[in-house]
């Protein structure tokens, strides 16, 4: 990792705009498949040279992209190193935390396929504005690659991960890989991912739970090695403030916590896809929740599951970025070049940077509306209502008369 000859030297990830400096830390609570595991991002004290995270944490991570992909490994994890290995996440490792009031909470859900940092310039801008963000790792085998632990009891195995950000506290934990599932053939795929937006939602409500425990003051046993304290942490979250977001499947699990969970006060689902969910649950689902959407991946039908949850008693909000695709959210978006980005549709018509900005700033006016904070976001309001140049109010999709 990290051997790459300079590769993307002009093709980086963006740091935070926000007035904060930007620290992170990897927290895995339980050693089991059945723990937490998260990336989370926050506030931080200023430091000279502080230490910048690689953004593929190690080569397992591309292992499970190149079968995510259906890409042979060997051959992807060269190609994957030399595009991606030198990338660096802009946050300081281990940073220490930066104590100024309450901050409310995010916590991020990702999409199929990815893993807790793909979503790093969504997360880091968040943390830069004043918000704690805890980015889910998901082993409901939907991410393209995970890992947790057990017990070691056959000597001469390794037993750590490749990355040295990774490695478990005690000696006798090996770690145990988990890869993406595909679907089997002829499975119906609704089952599939109906179980897994469920085991999302749990693991998204938990993460939330060890929050509640750091704000408290309790003791939080991280199990991989770890140099930040967690008890600095200690009454600095405003735990009325929590909202939720997420990316695709991350967005659909957006709506299934909403619906589990009353501690989330609203929801941010960019680009949801809405297949998961069992409709039963959307008169249940009594907070607002505010759609962003990419102008190419849309289509007519779950375009349909989003606008049965429309409300009239409850705030839903939907817009279209203009020029955008699927992957305009991720941080590959960034990260590669206009002729493979568009190739492997990791970019859309418009510049990324345009994209993200304009889907930060309406997420950050959203917030600010929603969980009643006292900041300046409300600048961008007009953005929740599709009023710029590169947004579309609502959906580019037409739907026909007869399926509303």
């Amino acid at each position: 990792m990290g051997n790459s000859s300079g590769h993307n030297d002009t093709l980086s990830i963006p740091p935070g705009k926000g007035p904060h400096k930007v620290g992170c830390t990897d927290l895995m609570v339980g050693y089991t498949i059945h723990g937490t595991f998260l990336r989370l991002y926050y506030p931080c004290q200023a430091s000279e040279n502080p230490h910048l995270p690689d953004w593929v944490p190690c080569r397992e991570y591309f292992n499970g992209l190149a079968d995510f992909m259906k890409m042979n490994r060997a051959l992807s994890e060269r190609i994957f190193n030399y595009l991606f290995g030198s990338c660096k996440i802009p946050a300081a490792w281990n940073a220490s935390f930066k104590p100024d009031g309450k901050y409310p909470v995010i916590i991020f859900s990702h999409g199929l396929g990815a893993f807790r940092t793909l979503y790093s310039a969504i997360c880091v801008e968040l943390a830069s504005q004043g918000f704690i963000v805890a980015a889910v790792e998901h082993r409901d085998e939907s991410a393209s690659a995970t890992f947790y632990f057990r017990e070691h009891t056959e000597p001469g195995t390794k037993k750590h991960p490749s990355c040295d950000i990774a490695k478990p506290v005690s000696d006798n934990l090996e770690e145990v890989w988990m890869y993406y599932r595909p679907l089997k053939p002829d499975e119906n795929e609704f089952p599939l991912r109906n179980k897994q937006v469920k085991h999302r939602a749990e693991e998204c409500i938990r993460a939330l739970d060890i929050l509640f425990d750091i704000n408290s003051g309790k003791s939080v046993e991280n199990v991989l090695q770890c140099d930040f304290d967690l008890s600095t942490m200690e009454n600095s979250m405003d735990l009325c403030r929590i909202a939720i977001m997420g990316h695709s499947f991350g967005g659909a699990t957006v709506i299934e916590c909403l619906c589990k969970d009353v501690k989330f006060k609203c929801g941010v689902a960019l680009d949801t896809w809405m297949l998961p969910l069992d409709e039963e649950i959307f008169p249940e689902v009594k907070e607002p929740i505010f759609f962003i959407n990419s102008e190419k991946f849309q289509w007519i039908g779950n375009i349909i599951r989003m606008k049965k949850l429309d409300s009239a008693i409850f705030p839903r909000k939907m817009i279209t970025i203009k020029g955008s695709v699927h992957q305009s959210f991720p941080d590959f978006t960034f990260l590669t070049g206009n002729w493979i980005g568009k190739l492997m549709n990791l970019k859309g018509e418009i510049d990324p940077h345009i994209a993200l900005d304009l889907s930060n700033k309406a997420t950050l006016a959203f917030l600010q509306r929603h969980l009643n904070m006292d900041r300046d976001f409300n600048q961008w309001d007009p953005l929740i209502d599709g009023k710029d140049d590169n947004l579309i109010p609502g959906t580019n999709i037409t739907i026909p008369q007869s399926s509303i």
